[in-house]
């Protein structure tokens, strides 16, 4: 009989902003490599699935970045999907979305909030 562990759904402000721009990312890959105005099925399956694995992260509010995290929540295929998108994206980011790429930049030697 296995154990059934039942997380709590975040929908905080930091869990939000990070779906918006895991989603930003997601929508840039799949338009540049899949020439698509809206997700394919493929992109959207992922977007869904990292959504989810944010709003069910154990840390909630305190979330580090998920490269930094002791916990591997994805699954092997989509961790490496993900890390592809994020590689890919993060230079557009600052083309379309200056703000969001400014603030996800880690500072050395502070803590981010």
């Amino acid at each position: 009989m296995t154990k059934e562990v039942k997380r709590q759904f975040n929908d905080g402000s930091k869990i939000r902003r990070e779906q918006e721009l895991v989603s930003k990312m997601i929508y840039i890959y799949c338009k540049k490599k899949h020439h698509q105005k809206v997700f394919c099925v493929e992109c959207q399956d992922l977007n869904d699935y990292a959504r989810k694995k944010l709003s069910l992260c154990q840390f909630g509010e305190e979330k580090t970045a998920c490269s930094k995290c002791p916990i591997h929540c994805y699954k092997q295929d989509y961790r490496q999907r993900i890390k592809d998108i994020m590689r890919f994206s993060g230079p557009w980011m600052l083309l379309y979305h200056p703000i969001e790429s400014i603030r996800h930049i880690p500072i050395p030697g502070q803590l981010r909030k």
